[in-house]
C-alpha cells in the first residue's frame, strides 16, 4: 500500500483552533492560527474580526480622501472605544432609567400641540391620561406623583 496524501478535511480535522479577541469591538472569534496570522497580515498587525473588517473596508472606499488600512482600523477602534465607553447602566438602574426616559417624553407629549398627542379632552391635559392615536392608556399615579 502507498501513502496518499491527506484530503482537505482531514488536514483542517488535524490544525489546532482558538480563540481570538478582535483588538477594535472585542468580540471573541475561533480561527485558526493561520487565519489569524492573515487577518494581521491584511490589518497592519492588529486582529480584527469579520464585522469590523467589513467596517474598516467600508470606511476606505467611504472616506473622501485616500487612507490606509491603518488608519482605517484606528478609526473603528476609536468608534468601538466611544461605543462601548458611553454609560452603561447596571440592569436595576436600566428598568428605572427605561420608566423615566418614557415618562418624559409622555409628559413632552402631553404639552405637545402635535394632533397626534394630545390628551383625551379639550380641556387641560390630565396627567393620568394619554390618547395616542387613538389609543388611551392610563398611566400609573406612582410615575406621575411628580410631574
Amino acid at each position: 500500500m502507498s501513502a496518499t496524501p491527506m484530503s482537505g478535511e482531514a488536514a483542517e480535522e488535524q490544525e489546532e483552533f482558538g480563540f481570538a479577541e478582535c483588538e477594535c469591538c472585542g468580540l471573541t472569534e475561533e480561527c485558526t492560527a493561520a487565519y489569524a496570522a492573515e487577518v494581521r497580515s491584511r490589518f497592519g498587525g492588529w486582529w480584527i474580526c469579520g464585522l469590523c473588517a467589513e467596517a474598516v473596508e467600508d470606511e476606505i472606499r467611504r472616506s473622501s480622501r485616500l487612507i490606509s488600512t491603518e488608519d482605517a482600523v484606528k478609526r473603528q477602534a476609536s468608534f468601538c472605544s466611544s461605543f462601548r465607553s458611553a454609560a452603561i447602566l447596571p440592569a436595576a438602574d436600566a428598568g428605572d432609567h427605561l420608566i423615566s426616559v418614557v415618562r418624559r417624553l409622555i409628559i413632552r407629549s402631553l404639552h405637545s400641540s402635535s394632533p397626534l398627542l394630545r390628551s383625551t379632552s379639550d380641556g387641560p391635559p390630565r396627567k393620568d391620561l394619554l390618547r395616542i392615536k387613538g389609543i388611551q392608556l392610563q398611566l400609573d399615579e406612582k410615575y406621575t406623583a411628580n410631574c
